[in-house]
């Protein structure tokens, strides 16, 4: 198949589109979204049975039970991912907003605000719910969207955005603002990384490889998301019972998703407090543990960590383990094995959780809490497109205000130069 022709009538009936979302008023897109919600919901027994399509084929592929949870959809995540939605209508509409204004000493009037960016494309893995969120946020930021799921989710994502596509074209947002690549075969993700005449911007969201592949091979331009070696660092002033169940969550409540925990730093002068209980914790949850030597003597079950372990996003029921001098310590290993997404200390030293926070270079830096939170429902920004850890113009969770751009309106009258 002709991948790049194909792509270039997508890429072209999105461009146009995005003309028009770029003028839409607020009262069409939220209206538009509060349909999609609807649809999502009304349509639950058709998505959870291309869903169940979805589960088999991956069970058939032995994919991991962490990433078999974050492909299963049940009708307390559709109804998620409905209110999603609605909570996105429910946010203010970045587009329009003034960034600033001055009057210059010829007169000239020069304001900033922001605009759309135009058209997205977003690919990414497994989570069927990335294609609702990716959906709804572009449309509220005014941007038409070309996306391409993972081959696990095939069945579950096009079901999804048949739903919401109707619903959102029923409301008046223009034919074409939605673009879903159904194809499995990765040739459509070379042609889209090369559609510069008509996106914008590419969003990779997934794991490591996925976004190399982007990055390496993309002439768009790139926002990096998603990859997440994030740390736990037990200082020796922590308390070991909030320690433990903070990093109890970080790791095992949901550890295939980008914010939970792949390295756990432990204060030698509290490991033998701390360790045991924790060790046996994780134990008994069924996560693998790999650890330094220091770690290995407090329970048979830790495997000696090699030197990829330090550097690896898991994404399953796997935690490296290692015992550091001290802070110093801490935050070097943190900066060398770091993918700057999510950091957190666990310490009653105020002094020691303010040098981490200045020191540490991450989009989002704790105290006291689990780095499951690094998230936009949990930061109050409604739902997110990704979490970038790239210092261009979004970090952290992207929501609405990150999925545009500016523009200059200057207001003169007759000035020249």
């Amino acid at each position: 198949m002709d991948y790049c022709t194909e792509l270039a009538k997508r890429g072209c009936a999105a461009k146009t589109a995005a003309r028009s979302l770029a003028t839409l008023s607020t009262a069409v897109k939220n209206n538009a979204l509060m349909n999609m919600a609807a649809a999502l919901e009304a349509g639950s027994a058709s998505i959870l049975k291309a869903n169940g399509d979805d589960i088999a084929v991956g069970r058939q592929r032995g994919l991991s039970p962490a990433l078999l949870d974050r492909l299963m959809l049940n009708e307390a995540r559709i109804a998620a991912m409905a209110e999603g939605l609605r909570q996105i209508a429910a946010l203010p509409d970045p587009i329009g907003e003034g960034l600033g204004l001055q009057r210059r000493p010829n007169g000239l009037e020069i304001a900033k605000v922001r605009v759309p960016l135009g058209v997205i494309g977003i690919i990414y893995e497994a989570r069927p719910n990335v294609t609702v969120d990716a959906a709804g946020l572009c449309l509220k930021a005014g941007n038409a969207v070309i996306l391409r799921g993972g081959s696990e989710a095939i069945n579950s994502n096009r079901e999804i955005i048949h739903h919401i596509a109707q619903a959102a074209y029923s409301a008046g947002i223009p034919e074409g603002a939605f673009q879903f690549i159904e194809t499995t075969d990765r040739q459509a993700v070379n042609a889209l990384l090369k559609l510069n005449q008509y996106l914008d911007v590419i969003i990779p969201r997934g794991g490591a490889g996925l976004i190399k592949t982007v990055v390496e091979n993309s002439s768009v331009p790139v926002i990096e998301t998603g990859t997440g070696v994030c740390h736990t660092f037990i200082d020796e002033s922590a308390d070991i019972d909030l320690a433990q169940a903070i990093a109890f969550n970080a790791k095992v409540s949901r550890p295939a998703v980008c914010n939970s925990m792949e390295t756990l730093l432990v204060h030698q002068a509290i490991a033998d407090k701390f360790l045991p209980g924790m060790l046996e914790q994780y134990s008994k949850a069924g996560v693998e543990l790999r650890g330094c030597p220091a770690v290995m003597k407090y329970n048979p079950a830790v495997k000696a960590a090699a030197d990829q372990d330090w550097a690896t996003e898991y994404s399953d029921l796997i935690l490296s383990v290692k015992v550091v001098g001290d802070l110093q310590a801490a935050i070097d290993h943190i900066d060398q094995y770091s993918t700057r997404h999510s950091e957190a200390i666990i310490t009653r030293d105020y002094d020691n959780a303010r040098r981490f926070q200045q020191a540490v270079d991450a989009a989002a830096v704790y105290v006291n809490a689990s780095t499951r939170f690094t998230d936009g429902f949990e930061f109050g920004f409604g739902a997110e497109i990704g979490i970038s850890t790239q210092k261009i113009h979004a970090r952290g969770p992207m929501g609405l205000p990150e999925l545009t751009s500016v523009k200059y309106i200057v207001n003169g009258s007759g000035q020249i130069r």
